[in-house]
């Protein structure tokens, strides 16, 4: 009996030992890139959402960018995955995209947006849903949004200015999502019994977390979230159908006339993961992106005066000083958009972009093999001293004379190649707007917070907590 126990746990012993080599040594018809798989299944995940406080590459990716070189293998959540910090492999992973690389995401990510999101969908499905996205944050979409984008960002800041203190992200927050939701849903929270946004504040802060669904983890909060806010959403889209309307109003109407076509290719899980997805993406990143432009800006004078007269200079231009921004006076703002740039490039929002081999790829010498993630590494590029001077340092004059109209080589604050962010110019109307209602009529200070946290996202874990005050008139400053 001994002897068939011994068997039986030197058989377990060895079996685990065997998967644990396979684990950590993959089978690959080529040389893999160099790097450690970690423990079976946790990998090195643990390590990948540890925090930090800089706005430098997470030591995660720099410890072994030293170790590895621009291009290694790791284990995340499960899965094999290839981290590229190379800016030419990252900017051919993108031009590849539908030929040897598709979009990609970990089983946890999909679990929180939808197994149905446009992120997960390719070819002619992906092209479909883009261009309905673009029916509303296009061009010509954005001009006619124009005006109630500067309403919204004149309104809250004159709220705002009334009181002792406001924290800039969750006040920018609120601002862009009731305004999107509007646009979206002809959502209004006034008239709402249960908060939309609070499901996606639930959301939001579990989002890069470790993925273990359990009652009290943000993972679950998480998770619990975004079913709250889809069972909302499709309670909205019922009730839309059940009372139709004569004319098509936000996007929800353009969906609902869509999803009624006989030879639409839409679903209604597609329609419902689509709108969760353009609810969350269009706030949350773009109150980050503010939060630490205002944040940088009061900490960089000659910055701020450089704003400050461009948006002056614009309203000295008018023939009537208080009419609305145009169109051509947005597309004018020069150094706002060196800003935009500047700030989005430091702030490193998305700390990765997914993409997976569709089969064995050879690049510089290693193989990735079909089926691996592959995580695309921005801030890795973003903060190289070779492609950048002083990387950490908030420097807009260094776009000075660079038009961006996509992402390049060393730019992908966006993404890049054929799912370059589709709400791009929604996010830079956004900011560029705000800043210009609030750099010629308010001035500001820090009142506390505005710590940075990566987990790897970035975060503001206290908040940035300011006080805004009108300025005054050159006739009321003479007075």
């Amino acid at each position: 009996m001994s002897a068939v126990l011994f068997i039986a746990a030197a058989f377990i012993v060895i079996s685990i030992a065997l998967w644990i080599y396979n684990w950590r040594n993959p089978k690959c018809k080529g040389i893999l890139p160099p790097g450690s798989m970690g423990w079976p299944l946790i990998g090195e995940t643990l390590k990948f959402f540890a925090s930090t406080t800089t706005f430098d590459i997470h030591p995660f990716v720099k410890e072994r960018m030293k170790r590895h070189g621009p291009i290694f293998r790791t284990s995340l959540v499960g899965r094999p995955i290839v981290v590229s910090t190379d800016s030419d492999f990252n900017y051919y992973i993108f031009q590849q995209e539908g030929q040897l690389f598709q979009s990609w995401y970990p089983d946890t990510f999909t679990e929180i947006f939808g197994r149905q999101n446009v992120g997960s969908l390719h070819g002619f499905m992906y092209k479909y849903l883009k261009n309905m996205v673009l029916n509303l944050f296009g061009p010509e979409g954005l001009k006619k949004m124009l005006p109630d984008v500067e309403k919204a960002a004149n309104r809250n800041l004159k709220k705002w200015s009334s009181q002792n203190s406001i924290d800039m992200k969750d006040a920018t927050a609120s601002m862009i999502f009731d305004l999107t939701a509007k646009k979206l849903i002809s959502h209004a929270p006034e008239k709402c019994s249960e908060n939309l946004r609070e499901n996606f504040v639930a959301f939001i802060q579990g989002l890069i977390s470790f993925p273990l669904d359990i009652p009290g983890t943000a993972y679950h909060k998480c998770l619990q979230g975004r079913k709250k806010a889809m069972k909302m959403l499709k309670t909205m889209l019922e009730e839309r159908r059940a009372m139709p309307r004569e004319h098509q109003s936000d996007f929800f109407d353009y969906v609902l006339q869509e999803l009624g076509r006989k030879d639409t290719i839409l679903t209604e899980a597609i329609a419902l993961d689509l709108m969760f997805v353009l609810l969350f993406a269009s706030f949350e990143t773009t109150s980050l992106a503010l939060t630490l432009a205002v944040k940088l800006l009061a900490e960089h004078p000659l910055a701020l005066k450089g704003l400050t007269e461009e948006h002056e200079e614009i309203i000295r231009k008018r023939e009537n000083p208080d009419s609305s921004l145009t169109w051509s006076e947005y597309k004018s703002m020069t150094f706002t958009f060196q800003l935009i740039n500047e700030t989005v490039r430091l702030a490193n929002i998305v700390p990765g972009i997914f993409r997976k081999a569709l089969r064995d790829i050879n690049f510089k010498g290693y193989t990735i093999p079909a089926g691996w993630g592959i995580m695309v590494c921005p801030p890795a590029v973003h903060l190289n001293p070779s492609r950048y001077r002083d990387p950490l340092e908030f420097n807009p004059w260094r776009w000075e004379g660079i038009e961006l109209n996509g992402a390049t080589r060393n730019f992908m604050a966006f993404g890049g190649g054929m799912r370059f962010c589709v709400g791009t110019e929604f996010t830079k109307v956004q900011m560029a707007v705000f800043l210009h209602c609030l750099v010629t009529k308010y001035k500001w200070q820090g009142i506390k917070g505005g710590d940075i946290l990566r987990t790897p996202g970035l975060q503001f874990p206290n908040g940035f907590h300011v006080q805004l005050s009108e300025k005054l008139t050159k006739q009321e400053s003479t007075t």
